[in-house]
């Protein structure tokens, strides 16, 4: 890497706010990596947004070789003023997005110019930034998604663990609301006459809880409950904001079925239940496909290359729901992220860039 010790496109990038909701910083950032990207010979397709950043897609040329998507997000979680400027010392480096993403997207881009400058063209190697991953990507996902189908392989860019593990599997998250509808009458005068909503949601929060099941890595939490009007009203409405994560399909299918079961039920006679809301990013489960690419990664790079799952979620889940196989955690280590204590580890960004050269030079050669 020619720039190893070189951080003053990271430090640019960095010092620019892309708040999720901040589209022009989100659309100047991708900018710039348009231009570096079209230095390397990539068509940029602009997926344009009205109300949130463009999302990006990088392609090369393609042959009848595996090819491969590079993927990252430019977008991070910290409005202007609140978190902003790059700096560093002899070890770190600090500032939003430092290791979610903009590190990581630095890190692929300079694999693929080491790559560049080896062979020239680059073909069956896309990578694709998308601007709202930080909320949830709920306009993006649609298009990855649709995406899928092209490539063999996926690479996220997202923080290495902290002993340079790359993951291989991440929960997936689906986030739901229960409205409920009762009866208000006056807590003094007519009590027997309302129906409690607030009751209600009670007994549903405990049956919620109850799907929990930590030996299989699946939670349940009612993360915010509303309900009533005042002290002397019984309560005519309540509404249960609840959040599921799992490891596996089965798990996901058994409290999908205990959502549909509680909302059913009704311990408070004459109160009635709604359900909506959804699945936000499906499970990415380890599995034998993606344990022989990480094989094959590391007789190419001749090191052993450490693993982990993590309950957080991220854009990894998207491709690997859909047959992709997906290895995320290729960015720099680091850590505070969503947070003003945001850092990177220096060292680790020349590490990373030379695993991903190695990794897309094969892709180049056909070795996968």
């Amino acid at each position: 890497m020619a720039k190893e010790y070189d951080f003053s496109e990271l430090k640019r990038i960095i010092d620019l706010n892309s708040y999720t909701k901040n589209k022009l910083g989100v659309d100047e950032n991708g900018k710039i990596f348009i231009n570096w990207m079209t230095e390397l010979g990539f068509e940029c397709v602009v997926h344009e947004r009205k109300e949130i950043g463009n999302h990006l897609l990088f392609k090369s040329s393609h042959d009848d070789g595996k090819s491969v998507l590079l993927l990252g997000h430019l977008d991070t979680v910290f409005p202007p003023m609140s978190f902003e400027h790059y700096h560093d010392d002899e070890e770190w480096i600090y500032g939003p997005g430092v290791c979610d993403m903009k590190g990581g997207n630095m890190v692929a881009l300079e694999a693929l110019r080491n790559v560049h400058k080896e062979f020239g063209e680059i073909k069956n190697i896309d990578m694709l930034l998308v601007s709202d991953e930080e909320t949830g990507s709920d306009d993006s996902k649609a298009l990855t998604l649709s995406l899928a189908k092209n490539y063999d392989y996926c690479l996220v860019y997202e923080a290495a663990g902290v002993n340079g593990e790359v993951v291989t599997g991440r929960k997936g998250v689906g986030t739901f609301f229960i409205d409920i509808k009762g009866k208000a009458s006056h807590a003094g005068n007519e009590y027997i006459k309302g129906i409690n909503a607030n009751l209600e949601a009670a007994h549903k929060l405990i049956a919620l809880t109850e799907l929990t099941n930590l030996e299989k890595g699946t939670t349940v939490n009612v993360g915010k409950l509303e309900g009533g009007i005042g002290a002397n009203t019984i309560s005519p409405h309540a509404k249960l904001t609840v959040e599921l994560r799992y490891t596996n399909i089965d798990e996901r299918d058994r409290v999908l079925k205990g959502f549909e079961q509680i909302v059913q039920d009704s311990h408070v006679e004459g109160t009635k239940a709604v359900l909506s809301g959804g699945i936000q990013r499906d499970v990415m489960a380890p599995n034998d496909k993606q344990l022989q690419f990480l094989q094959k990664i590391e007789e190419i790079s001749r090191i052993v290359i450490p693993t982990e799952q993590r309950g957080g979620v991220s854009d990894a889940n998207h491709m690997a729901s859909k047959g992709v196989v997906t290895l995320d955690g290729f960015g720099p280590f680091g850590d505070g992220d969503h947070t003003i204590h945001e850092r990177a580890e220096k060292k680790s960004f020349g590490e990373r860039i030379t695993l991903s050269t190695q990794i897309l030079t094969a892709f180049i050669q056909g070795k996968f």
